[in-house]
């Protein structure tokens, strides 16, 4: 069971009483508590009330439907999470249901266990949604960080996190820098059966080569000049918690087969030592490269790409999820204005609307870095725009450009960045992300975006697929 700080942990509605019962009955038994509704109208009532962790929800139900509870739902309690119910298994509504934002649905009749699973699960998904990750070890109130999110992406990344946090399986977290890679891997230690034990993070690209296999594996004294001591690396440190190997992806090839034997047999050595050291740490990596294409270039290894693949978390781009960019603005202007002691109320929308244009290449780092700058210049009682020194919108964001103008940016962008002009390659992904966008658009309707692209709807689904 998931403890928590809810009034009632879940609130069940199903117009059918012996089902309400029933549910009730079971999870009561299983230390939870629970109250019921045989309508939406009482269910609505019972939410504002008694403030659940979860909800589950029958989908047809006389007068207003599950669906309509659910939007009402995400829309005014984002954080509650809505297992639905139905007893169709083909039906549409239950697509619907996820996509507005359901955390799972269940096909009746179910096993209670299948129930009493997605629960737990949900449960630890709305406390990874509000909990803290304090990073560094620190206890200063400004060093702690939240995951901040409601999006369908983050909400994918929550039950991810809760599946995989209990096991002790090598977890990859892939995304673009600046993404909140390494809150993702201190939400899955803080989750884990390990929590209790050290978590120690090592950023691979920061350390210089030579030093970089001294500060994992150790060294005995004389190993080298200098080495005055025994050192304990970070391996050894770590024994029984969890190590956190940022930018796995720029670790030197020679080091990533030691990696590979301490991952296998938890056996290593001491630089300079013939001592076989044992070791048991859970590895979590991350990485802003494509590990499979250093694979192909034989800049990784394969057998260690495999080895620390086991479960792979991606973490989207900012411009993938605006959604969450209010939430996030706003998050940053009150951990600031309190850091600072400044006087602001909040954010224009004006300014929130620039936000969600832009294209934030540094993502989520990029946002509380401008953030904390303008809230230091800020002498009004809401930051805009003029607040907002670094971000020269007018110029970054294309959304009022003309399509020639909006091309140009885009293609000395791509050349900025040293890309090399693979024609082929360029001209398939700028075409996948117009399909993308434009299915975004229109709400995953095929034949509308087909429509609107002017091509089949056969040839839309094969373009999108490859």
């Amino acid at each position: 069971m998931i403890m928590s700080d809810y009034k009632v942990d879940i609130l069940i509605v199903d117009d059918q009483k012996s089902i309400c019962y029933s549910i009730e009955r079971f999870l009561k038994a299983e230390g939870y508590s629970t109250i019921s509704a045989q309508d939406v109208e009482n269910g609505m009532e019972f939410l504002e009330k008694h403030e659940p962790g979860v909800v589950v929800m029958d989908i047809r139900m006389p007068g207003k439907t599950g669906l309509e509870a659910l939007a009402l739902i995400k829309k005014r309690h984002p954080h509650v999470q809505v297992i639905m119910m139905t007893a169709y298994s083909t039906t549409e509504q239950a697509i619907e249901a996820i996509k507005l934002g359901a955390y799972d649905y269940l096909i009746k009749p179910f096993e209670n266990d299948e129930l009493l699973g997605l629960i737990q699960n949900a449960l630890k998904t709305r406390v990874l949604m509000e909990g803290v990750v304090t990073c560094n070890g620190l206890d200063d109130q400004y060093s702690t960080e939240k995951i901040i999110g409601k999006s369908s992406k983050m909400l994918s990344i929550f039950k991810q996190i809760g599946k995989v946090a209990p096991s002790d399986a090598p977890v990859l977290i892939m995304g673009e820098s600046g993404t909140g890679k390494e809150l993702i891997a201190r939400a899955i230690y803080n989750h884990s059966k390990r929590a209790d034990k050290r978590f120690l993070a090592v950023n691979c690209a920061a350390i210089p080569e030579n030093l970089l296999e001294s500060e994992l594996f150790g060294y005995e004294r004389g190993a080298f000049t200098g080495a005055n001591f025994r050192k304990i690396g970070k391996f050894e440190q770590c024994h029984g918690g969890t190590v956190f190997l940022d930018e796995i992806g720029e670790m030197p090839f020679p080091t990533q087969s030691k990696i590979l034997r301490v991952l296998q047999d938890g056996t290593f050595q001491r630089l300079g030592g013939n001592e076989m050291v044992n070791t048991d740490f859970r590895l979590i990596s991350a990485t802003n490269k494509k590990l499979d294409q250093l694979v192909e270039e034989k800049k990784f290894r394969q057998d260690l790409f495999y080895r620390i693949d086991t479960v792979t978390i991606r973490v989207p781009p900012l411009r993938e999820r605006t959604e969450d960019i209010t939430e996030l603005a706003t998050h940053f202007v009150r951990r600031y204005r309190r850091m600072l002691n400044k006087n602001i109320k909040g954010i224009t929308k004006k300014t929130l609307d620039a936000f969600e244009q832009y294209y934030w290449p540094g993502n989520v780092r990029e946002l509380e870095s401008l953030i904390h700058k303008s809230v230091i210049l800020c002498i009004r009682e809401y930051l805009c725009i003029d607040c907002c020194v670094d971000l020269n919108l007018e110029q970054k964001t294309t959304i009022n450009l003309s399509v020639d103008d909006a091309m140009d940016v885009l293609i000395s962008s791509i050349f900025e960045k040293g890309a090399q002009a693979d024609f082929q390659r360029l001209m398939l992904k700028f075409e996948k992300a117009v399909i993308k966008r434009t299915l975004k658009e229109t709400g995953g309707n095929q034949v509308k975006a087909a429509n609107a692209l002017g091509i089949s709807r056969n040839t839309l689904r094969k373009k999108s697929t490859n």
